[in-house]
Order: structure tokens, then sequence, then C-alpha cells
């Protein structure tokens, strides 16, 4: 009963000191700061955490004994783990030991091996909508009660809920001027990131992922169809990145057979099983500083995904028939054309190593889905061919223009490149004809909704009225201003091209003070 009493007045004197803190502190940086600077010293919780909800994720807003590196792996999925589970039902969590509960998936990496430690989580709420989260460690000793510091954390969040929602409304003009400023600098230049080819507004929005996640460190998920381009988008995240210019090494998951696939990402020792006859490095050791490439990941059979995963969270990996255990510094890049999430649910895919993956995922569209950017690359692998198999075609005849852009593409980008290497290496003479193109064109039916001028019309009109939406905020009357289109035909168009203005809002920074909107993964 008496240490119970004790650490009620240490509550009492911390949160004398909190409700100072948060009458005179203005700066809402230094607000947070100074409130888990008190959890830290006054009640010797550890860590202390605010996360602000962020779409379907919980980003670390402040911290406290995190590097910068352990704050940027600490990206929580709405529902996943404690601090997402906490995010999506509102009701806190109390882990007594961190060591013995699997929800707890240690994504900073900062409680790696520890035990007898407890980790509290409480939600954060505005006007009844969770927007973020406050969490501490708390290492268990006979002298505290668990329970009375996750009723004191309570009352921290509540006192703190109105700074909470204001350096939410911030953050979240923050990131709107800094999406506005890269949507400019990206108007000001052309170039598409690495390889990459094509302008349509499907591109253009994988194009601002590359570049939002390049300079990071961040493990990222590349999905999409076979043929869509999936390395290039690996490559150009590498060449934009810190680490271009250091290894970039890949593996393709799905060409190797089962038992050689452990012994090419880790490496081997001189005897260690049939036909090793001298010591190998994988392509993990290989990688070290660089990028890690894992190409068809959903491939992986379950012993690999364990060792896969073990590596994440460890960085630390062995031979096979070596005993010491080695450390390689790699930023992993993997890609697949599966359905991960269906394969999580029939259990052959686990489910910790693909919250691991998709912390940042990017979906590349099938051909069919940008078929502005047909023409497009048809013109730049007629110029790669024409060089490699010296031919002087430039350009293409309009049957055969209609016959690319009424096909369905079910190989993608690659079958369209495999199709212009065989028109160029039939062309007689500068133009590329319709029967120069596989039988395959020529014989096939028309896509669904089969392309015509129209549709091609209607794909540029729908492309320019969502840009200038997205300029203007899903400010109707602005962006049909900026396009010199009357109020009714603005709405005629919006109506028949079956665009929704209202997903392209912002709330203005001072309606986001008053009325909390809600957007949001867990340690």
């Amino acid at each position: 009963m008496a240490r119970l009493e004790d650490q009620l007045k240490e509550q009492i004197a911390a949160l004398q000191d909190l409700s100072s803190v948060a009458v005179h502190e203005r700066n809402i940086d230094a607000l947070l700061a100074q409130v888990l600077a008190i959890l830290h010293d006054k009640m010797g919780m550890r860590r202390g955490t605010f996360t602000l909800r962020n779409g379907e994720f919980f980003e670390i807003a402040a911290a406290r004994d995190l590097s910068d590196a352990e704050r940027q792996r600490g990206r929580y999925q709405l529902g996943e783990g404690i601090t997402g589970a906490v995010g999506q039902t509102g009701k806190p969590q109390l882990i007594p030991d961190i060591s013995l509960d699997k929800r707890f998936r240690n994504l900073t990496g900062a409680r790696a091996g520890q035990s007898n430690l407890a980790f509290i989580c409480v939600p954060v709420f505005h006007l009844g909508e969770v927007i973020g989260t406050l969490s501490a460690d708390r290492q268990v000793t006979p002298e505290i009660s668990l329970d009375a510091d996750l009723r004191f954390l309570e009352i921290v969040g509540n006192l703190v809920a109105e700074a909470v929602s204001v350096a939410r409304a911030d953050y979240t003009e923050r990131q709107h001027l800094l999406q506005e400023n890269r949507r400019l600098r990206q108007a000001l230049g052309t170039a598409t990131p690495g390889r990459l080819i094509g302008n349509s507004g499907a591109m253009r929005e994988v194009y601002e992922l590359i570049r939002q996640v390049a300079p990071s460190d961040a493990t990222v998920l590349i999905r999409g169809n076979t043929g869509t381009g999936k390395e290039l988008a690996a490559r150009a995240i590498y060449e934009l990145s810190p680490r271009a210019g250091r290894p970039l090494v890949a593996l393709n998951c799905g060409a190797l057979p089962e038992n050689l696939i452990e012994s090419e990402l880790f490496g081997h020792e001189k005897g260690a099983f049939t036909g090793a006859v001298g010591k190998r490095e994988g392509r993990v050791e290989m990688a070290h500083k660089g990028v890690l490439f894992l190409d068809e990941i959903g491939d992986l059979v379950p012993p690999m995904q364990v060792k896969l995963l073990r590596f994440l969270q460890e960085h630390t990996f062995s031979r096979i028939g070596s005993n010491i255990e080695m450390q390689s510094d790699v930023r992993l890049i993997a890609a697949t054309h599966r359905n991960l999430e269906e394969m999580v649910a029939q259990g052959t895919f686990r489910d910790d190593l693909y919250y691991r993956l998709n912390i940042f995922p990017i979906t590349l569209p099938d051909l069919c889905q940008r078929r502005s950017d047909i023409i497009l690359l048809a013109d730049h692998f007629v110029k790669k061919y024409n060089a490699r198999h010296g031919k002087q075609i430039n350009r293409l005849s309009t049957t055969a223009i209609n016959l690319l852009m009424s096909y369905h593409w079910p190989g993608n980008v690659r079958e369209l490149e495999n199709c212009i290497e065989r028109a160029a290496l039939t062309a007689t003479d500068d133009c590329i004809h319709s029967y120069n193109l596989p039988p395959s064109l020529q014989m096939a039916e028309p896509a669904a909704g089969g392309t015509t001028f129209g549709d091609l019309v209607d794909s540029y009109e729908r492309d320019l009225i969502i840009d200038a939406l997205k300029k203007n905020q899903g400010n109707m009357s602005a962006a049909g201003r900026e396009l010199s289109l009357s109020p009714r035909v603005m709405h005629y168009k919006i109506n028949r091209l079956k665009i929704r203005p209202e997903i392209y809002q912002v709330r203005a920074h001072k309606e986001t003070r008053g009325v909390s909107g809600g957007e949001n993964r867990s340690k």
C-alpha cells in the first residue's frame, strides 16, 4: 500500500508539471518534447512516444530515447500490433512483458532482447476521434503498479489532446505544403525517375511515390503484374537514394530451386553441402551498405520466410555451414506479382514478414490502365531497336497505332517491347505497318470497351481535369477557371467522366484545427 501511495504522489507531482507545461508552452514541438521528458524524469517511463494518425498509418511525431533511424521505422499500420490496435479500437493496451506477447512487433528495433519490460499505449482523442497515441516503456519492479501507470497515461493523453490536435493540423498542413512543393518541382522538370517511361496520371503518381521514399532507408514493396516494370522502379529508387553508387544486388526468388535459395541469399562455407567446393558470399553480404532487391518475394518458401524475417529484424545472418553471425547493412526493396494478402489468409505467407515488407507499397499499373503511354513507349522501343539492329524506322502507320491502342496487353510493357522488336526486324522501309505486328495483335478482339478516338480524348480530358483539381485542392470553380471551362461545362465533364472532386479537397488550416479529420500500424 505504501508503495502505491508513493507512486501516486509521483504521479500527482508529474501532473502538476505537465499542467504547467500545457498552459505556458505555445510551441507544439517543444510541448510534446517536455511532456515526454517529464514522463522520463519524474516517472521513469522510457521511450515515450506520440504518434499522429495519417491516413491508414500512425506516424511518430515526437519520441524520447529513439534514434532517427528507429523513429523512421516506427510507422504503424491501422490495426497492426499494439499501437495500430489502440488506434483502431480506441482502447488502451497494457503489455506486462513485451518478450512474452507476440503482438508486440518492435518495429523500431529499439527493444531487442529485453525482458521484464512493460509497454503501455493509450489513445489520444479529440472530438470523439482517435487522432494519435501516447506510449511508453516501464521496467517492471515490485514497487510499481502497471494499472496505475495505465490510468496515469490516459490522464496525460487527455491533458495534451488539444495540443496533439493542433500538432496534427500543423503536420497535415506541412505535408500538404511539401506535396505542393514536390508537385511544382516536378512540373519544372519533365524527367522521369530512372529509366521509367510514361506521362499518364497513373505513372505520375508512381513517380511521386518513388521520389518520396527514395531518400529514406525504408523498405519498399513494389507490386504489379508481370511485365509492368518492377525492376526498373526498384532501380529508380536506388538511383535517387543516398546509397546510389554502392552495390545494387538483385535476386529473383522464383528463379531458383528451394534448396539453393538460402545459399544464394546468405552464402555458404566450403564443404557445407555436396558441391560446395569453396566459400561463397551471399547476396545479403554482397549488398552491404547498398540495396538488396528481392524479386518475386511471394515465391519464398516458409522456411526461408522465417530466415529472411530474422535478418530484417536483427540485420544479422550466418552462412550455411557456419555458426558465426555476420552483420550486413542493406536497404531492402522487394517485388511481387502475387496477392500477398490472400497468401497470408491461406497461411502460405507469414503475416509478420508481410507487415515488415509492406511499409511503403508502390503498385505499378497494367499497360491497359495507362493507354496514353502506349505510343510513347512504342517510340522509345523503336529508337532502341533501330540502334541495335541498324534500322532507320521513324514512324508507325495509323493502322499499326490503332492495333497497338486497341490490344489488351496481358504481358504489359514487356509484351509491347517484344512486339516492337519483331516489327522492327520485319519492317522493310522507314515505317512499321500493321502487318509487321505479331498475329496475336491482328487477330485479337479489341480490349473491353475497346479504345476509340473518343476514349483517348476522354482519357486526356480526365487527366487535365484531375491535375487542375489537385492543384486547386478540389475546388471545381478554380479548376474550371484554370482550364477556361464554364461552371456548366465543368460539371458536365466531371459527371460524364465520373470524377470525384471531393477526394482532392484539402481542409484549410483553420478548419483542420477546429474539426478533427481522420486518416493511419503498431509497436
